[in-house]
This record gives structure tokens, sequence and C-alpha cells, in this order.
């Protein structure tokens, strides 16, 4: 992804022989597997492409992909509770005030609807439907956005061949030496298995959680955060496809964790988050292929992870991007996010040989301030539970939380307001999701809306409603919309 988009901004010479200002080198080997779960995305992702000069048609055939419109929550704020977080919002605001303070009112006259009845994101899911957001503002089908869910290696097979294309060169080759400069503290260079030497002016550590240059050679430091995220490890297995495919990723709380199901076009995606703390892997094995559509296609396959991320993303001329850079599971689908957003700063701070350390320090504190926005989203799906049926579940339910996720907790029980920090990778509509699907009900709604008559009110949200519901009837079954303009085609 790094390369693909510097690529697209730096233009680097196809003939490393020519003159140029950029030569960009990736170096990759297939020897070195990757981690290839992150399949599921959230709508940034058509930005990155967009950029990129990836037309959509063409991504989805080359990766299996399918397209994703939320994701849907089971058993997570207690057992039997199924709720969903779309990627859009609950309509237009009435009189100034988000939709969700008028779904309040109407709840405390009695009214029984659910708040996601109004959500577009939602009823498409529960329909299985698609279509792209509709270009009519006024319409209720322009109330989204959408992403996709993906094979991760055949995507960067495809990124691999866009970004030569356009004048990257690749190297295949593992390396086994990094070399400081013992004054500056800068990275010359890499040395590869068979002796090779490549020496550059900036590089860019996409070697995963090992963090070969940012951690193994320039200690930059880890901050932990399992005190607040204690899941620890990973089990992974695709399975084949179920008859339905459905527009949205599905998570399930267990015992010891959650599993995903993220459907593709040639299979399903499906994996066990869990706490070793609080299961054995081989039980988180046999739980999770217990619970499949269909008949697995590999053996499971197991991570080790630490939540948290680099005490610094950049480090003297090293920037570290993706695993490289932190973890968090893949709970709302941010690893790919955060792969783009670092790339994106990047472009942004484009650096000179000077490597200013203003700009450096600029960076990095931007990239921590999404980081910790993202974290205390991920914790308030553990700890707004119900749940006492298990350890983690008490654990979660009871722990210490961030002070500044507390803050958001406390102010929307008290007035339904949800507090914006900077760097937020989810607005409104997000927390006001997780907040009510978990049970967290403000104790009033804004009272300006008191000057709406109540009949008025009651008639208006009908209206949405109905209104809601003909745009997604409209739609094509999300089936049949890949069947019609990107099927790709089965593998062997």
């Amino acid at each position: 992804m790094s390369a693909a988009v510097l690529a697209r901004f730096l233009k680097p010479s196809r003939e490393r022989a020519q003159p140029v200002d950029t030569a960009i080198e990736l170096i990759e080997s297939e020897e070195i597997g990757i981690v290839g779960v992150g399949e599921a995305t959230v709508p940034l992702i058509q930005a990155f492409n967009r950029v990129a000069g990836i037309p959509e048609r063409d991504f989805l055939v080359a990766t299996q992909g399918s397209f994703k419109v939320g994701i849907e929550f089971r058993d997570w704020g207690r057992l039997g509770n199924v709720h969903f977080h779309g990627f859009g919002d609950y309509g237009d605001v009435i009189e100034g005030v988000s939709p969700h303070h008028h779904w309040l009112k109407l709840r405390q006259l009695g009214d029984p609807t659910p708040l996601a009845e109004y959500s577009v994101p939602t009823v498409m899911s529960r329909l299985s439907r698609f279509a792209p957001p509709s270009p009519d503002a006024a319409s209720e089908a322009s109330h989204f956005k959408h992403a996709y869910h993906f094979d991760a290696g055949l995507y960067a097979r495809y990124l691999r061949v866009h970004a030569q294309q356009r004048g990257v060169v690749r190297r295949e080759g593992k390396v086994v030496d990094v070399h400081v400069d013992g004054e500056s503290g800068m990275i010359e260079g890499v040395t590869l298995e068979g002796g090779l030497r490549v020496d550059a002016d900036f590089f860019i550590d996409a070697s995963g959680f090992r963090g070969l240059l940012i951690e193994q050679a320039l200690k930059t430091g880890y901050e932990d955060w399992s005190h607040w995220l204690p899941c620890n490890r990973a089990v992974a297995v695709p399975c084949e496809s179920a008859d339905d495919l459905s527009p949205f990723t599905r998570s399930t709380a267990r015992t010891a964790g959650w599993q995903w199901r993220i459907p593709l076009q040639h299979r399903i995606g499906n994996g066990y988050v869990y706490a070793n703390s609080f299961i054995k892997d081989d039980d988180a094995r046999d739980t999770l292929l217990g619970n499949l559509d269909g008949r697995a296609l590999a053996d499971p396959r197991l991570l080790a992870f630490t939540a948290g991320r680099r005490r610094k993303f950049w480090n003297r001329n090293c920037l570290a991007v993706g695993l490289a850079g932190g973890f968090m599971e893949p709970l709302e689908s941010t690893s790919i996010l955060l792969i783009q957003t670092a790339i994106a700063r990047l472009i942004d701070m484009f650096p000179d040989r000077d490597f200013d350390p203003v700009m450096i320090e600029e960076y990095n504190r931007l990239g921590v301030a999404e980081y910790e926005r993202i974290r205390d989203f991920l914790i308030l799906h553990y700890s707004a539970t119900a749940r006492s049926d298990a350890p983690l579940w008490d654990y979660c339910r009871t722990m210490s939380l961030p002070d500044s996720l507390k803050h958001k907790i406390e102010v929307f029980k008290s007035c339904g307001k949800v507090v914006a920090y900077n760097e937020e990778s989810f607005l409104e509509p997000s927390w006001v999701a997780i907040f009510v699907g978990q049970g967290i009900v403000p104790k009033r709604y804004d009272p300006i809306i008191d000057s709406i008559d109540e009949e008025r009110l009651k008639r208006g949200m009908q209206q949405r409603r109905m209104a809601v519901l003909r745009a997604v009837e409209a739609m094509p079954r999300h089936r049949e919309f890949i069947a019609r303009h990107c099927a790709a085609p089965r593998p062997a």
C-alpha cells in the first residue's frame, strides 16, 4: 500500500540507470507470509484506491471482493443481543438536533421502534441488499457509505503489480542486517540474504509485529494496552461459502473473546480473537471450527499479538506502517484504516533529507491521538456489557477505563451528546450505535426538540422510517449486484 501511493505522488523512474529525483524500492520475501486476515475495511478504503488510481470493479474482481455496509454484533451487550454499527447516520438533523435525540423522545412517549430502523445500512444488512449510495442528497439511499471485504493476499499481489507498473522496483529477499549510523542514529541501509546491501535516505518499516527496523534496529519502544484490551491471540481459518452473501461483517462474542465472519465471493474468512489467559489455544481452535458456516478450507493459523502502539511511529528516518507501528484487534476493521492514515500523513508531511524533528514530532502526535481514539472505541465494546457468564466479561465489565473514555460515557449517559476529540476515526453515529446497541441509553434528550409538536414529530419519524425501508427494498440483493457488476472468476 505504501509503495503504490508513494509511486502516485513521487513518480519514480522505471529505469534505475536514469537520473531521477526519487527512487522507490520494495523489499519483500515470498518466504515470509503476510498476516492476511485484514479482509474487512471501513469506507476510507474507497479514497485510498481512488488516490492510487485503482478502479473499484478491477479491484473487486482481482480480490474476490464483496461490499460491506457495517458490522453486526451478536451477544456483546448480553447473551441474545444483536445490534448493528452501520456506515451511515440515522438521517438528517431535525431543527439542528441529531436524530437520535428525537428517537429518545419518542421512546419516552412509548414508541418501541428500535433506533436501527432509521439506519439505511442496518436495514440493507437485514434484507441482504446492496446498491451504491444515491447521488441524490435528498434520498434516504444517500445516507450511508460502503467499504469492502476482500482477500488480503490477492490485494497485496494486485498492489505489487500496480506499484511496479508505476516505477517501483521490487526486490525479492530477506533483510538480515540493518546498518545504523553510530553518530546520527539514522538508518543507512539494509543487507539482504546473499550479501546485497541496499542503501536509502528514508525507510518504511512494514515488517509486521517484529518491527525489524523501528524496534529491532532503532529500539523505539512499545506502549502496552493489554490491560484494557486483553485479547492477545487469534486463530483464523477460511471456510466454504454460504448460500447468502451478506453485505456486512459479523462479530459474535464468545466466552473468551469474539469470532469474526467475513464473506467473500469465493469463501468466508473466519477467526476467533481471544485472551489466552481465559482459554487454551486448542479450545479456541475447537470453538472456531465448531462455529463455521461450511467446511474448513485450510488448517487454522495461530497469531499472537499485544494490543498497543510504538512510542514513536516515525523515528529518525524510519516510519513504521501497519503492524510494525502498532496493533489493535480487528473488531472495527481498523488495521487497514491505520495503514491508510499513516500513509496519508506521510504524504502531507513528506520530509527532505534534513528530517526536521519538529515535523516528525507533529506526525507522531497526530498518530498517537488517532490510536487512542480508536482504542477507546474498542474498549467501549468490552466495558459496556452486562455479561457475567465468563471470567473475561467479568474482567471487562469492571476494569478501570481511560479518562478520555470515562468522560465520553458520562456525557452520553447524562444528555445524549457524543464528545468529539481531535483525530476521531469514528464520528457521532458510530458511537451512538455502540452506546445504544449495548444498552447505554441517555437519561434525557435534547430539550430543544420539545418545541416540535409531538404529533408532527411522530409523523415525521414514521415517514423517515418508511422512506428508509422503501429505498432499501428497491435495491437488488447483494449477490445479484455482484453478479451483474463485479463477479470474479472462481478460483481453481
